[in-house]
C-alpha cells in the first residue's frame, strides 16, 4: 500500500512512503513491546477529576502576548491582536471513538462558546490528542480560520472538514500565516498515525512564530534525542522569547524516551534554545502513560529551582492557567 496522505519527492527525511528523522532512533514499536509495557508497566492511578480551572473568558483581542492553557497540548495564544489555537481538542476522549479511548480528567479551560474570534489554528501532527476532527469541524464552521500543518495532514483535513482553509509545508518552510505573523514549521523527534496502517505517512513538527518583534516556539510532541534539531532551531532563531514545551506522557522511559520529553528533557531543550521563558504543557488532562498526574509539574518546578531559573518565567501550566508577558527580559539563561 502506498502513502494515503502525501506523494512527493524523496528527501533526507522522506523515503518515498514514510517520513523519519535522519539519524534518530526509531519511534516505531512492535506489538511485543506494547504488550511488555502493559504487562510490566506500573500505571499510576489518577483521581476521578484532576484539579484545573475552567470557565476562563478571554478578551476578544490582545496586543500583549497571552497564553491560555485549554488543557493537555491545546493552547490559545492571544498576540498582536490575533487569536491562535494550537492543537485544539475539546472532545471528551482523545480517540476516534466517542465511547472508548483516553478520557479527559478536567474540562477545557475555555469553553468553545467563550472563545474569541479565532484567526488561525496550528496543528503539529495527526495523533488524536492533537488533531481532533470533531473540534476542528466546529471551529471551522464558527470562525473560518486558516489552518497550518505539516505535509500530508492537509489531505486528511480537507477530506474530513468541509470548507477548511488548509496550508501545509515541510520542515523549515516559512509561511505568512496572517499579516505581520510569520510561521515556520520545524522538526520534532516524534511520529504520526491515525490507524495501524498509516504510521509516519504524514509529517509532524513544531512551529516558530514571529510577530511584533517577539518569537514563540511551540514544540508539539517531541523527545530530546541528541538535541541536534534544537541546536539548529537555536541557530536559525537565536532570540526565542517563549517556548511551549511538552513535559508529560513520558513513562516508562524505555518505551517513551524517543518520542516524549520528560521534565528534565524539556529543561535541557530550554537551555539549548536559550529561551527567555518556558511554559510546560502536555500533562494532567489525558492519562496516556504511567506517571502520576502531578509528577510532571513537580519535577519541572524542582528542575527550575535546581537551575536557579526564574520560576515566574519557567513554569508548568495547568488547564485554565493564564500567562501574560508584558515585557520579556533577556539573558535569563546563563
Amino acid at each position: 500500500m502506498g502513502n494515503r496522505y502525501y506523494s512527493g519527492p524523496v528527501s533526507d527525511h522522506f523515503d518515498g512512503k514514510r517520513f523519519y528523522v535522519p539519524g534518530a532512533p526509531s519511534t516505531d514499536k512492535t506489538l511485543a513491546e506494547l504488550w511488555k509495557w502493559h504487562r510490566q508497566g506500573d500505571r499510576s492511578r489518577w483521581p476521578k477529576i484532576v484539579p484545573a480551572a475552567s470557565g476562563v473568558r478571554p478578551e476578544q483581542r490582545s496586543r500583549n502576548l497571552t497564553v491560555i492553557h485549554i488543557g493537555h497540548a491545546s493552547v490559545l495564544l492571544q498576540w498582536n491582536q490575533y487569536n491562535i489555537l494550537i492543537d485544539p481538542v475539546w472532545s471528551d476522549r482523545a480517540s476516534p471513538f466517542r465511547w472508548l479511548g483516553p478520557r479527559r480528567y478536567n474540562a477545557p479551560g475555555v469553553s468553545l462558546a467563550d472563545l474569541p474570534p479565532i484567526d488561525a489554528i496550528l496543528l503539529t501532527h495527526n495523533h488524536y490528542d492533537h488533531m481532533d476532527v470533531r473540534t476542528l469541524r466546529k471551529l471551522v464552521k464558527q470562525h473560518r480560520p486558516v489552518l497550518l500543518t505539516p505535509l500530508g495532514n492537509d489531505r486528511l483535513l480537507r477530506k474530513r472538514i468541509a470548507g477548511s482553509r488548509v496550508r501545509t509545508g515541510d520542515w523549515w518552510s516559512e509561511h505568512t500565516l496572517l499579516p505581520e505573523l510569520e510561521a515556520t514549521i520545524v522538526p520534532a523527534y516524534h511520529w504520526s498515525s491515525r490507524s495501524a496502517f498509516d504510521r509516519r505517512m504524514a509529517l509532524w513538527g513544531g512551529f516558530v512564530l514571529r510577530a511584533a518583534g517577539t518569537t514563540v516556539y511551540c514544540a508539539g510532541d517531541t523527545g530530546l534525542g541528541d538535541g541536534r534539531i534544537f541546536t539548529e532551531i537555536a541557530i536559525r532563531f537565536p532570540n526565542i522569547d517563549l517556548a511551549l514545551l511538552p513535559i508529560g506522557a513520558y513513562a516508562p522511559r524505555w518505551f517513551m524516551q524517543a518520542q516524549h520529553a520528560n521534565p528534565d528533557d524539556a529543561l535541557e531543550i530550554a537551555a539549548i534554545l536559550r529561551a527567555q521563558a518556558v511554559l510546560g504543557i502536555h500533562w494532567g488532562t489525558f492519562h496516556l502513560t504511567d506517571e502520576p498526574w502531578d509528577e510532571p509539574a513537580q519535577l519541572f518546578s524542582n528542575g527550575v529551582e535546581q537551575r536557579r531559573w526564574d520560576r515566574h518565567r519557567f513554569l508548568p501550566l495547568q488547564a485554565g492557567d493564564v500567562w501574560c508577558a508584558r515585557k520579556i527580559k533577556t539573558s535569563l539563561l546563563k
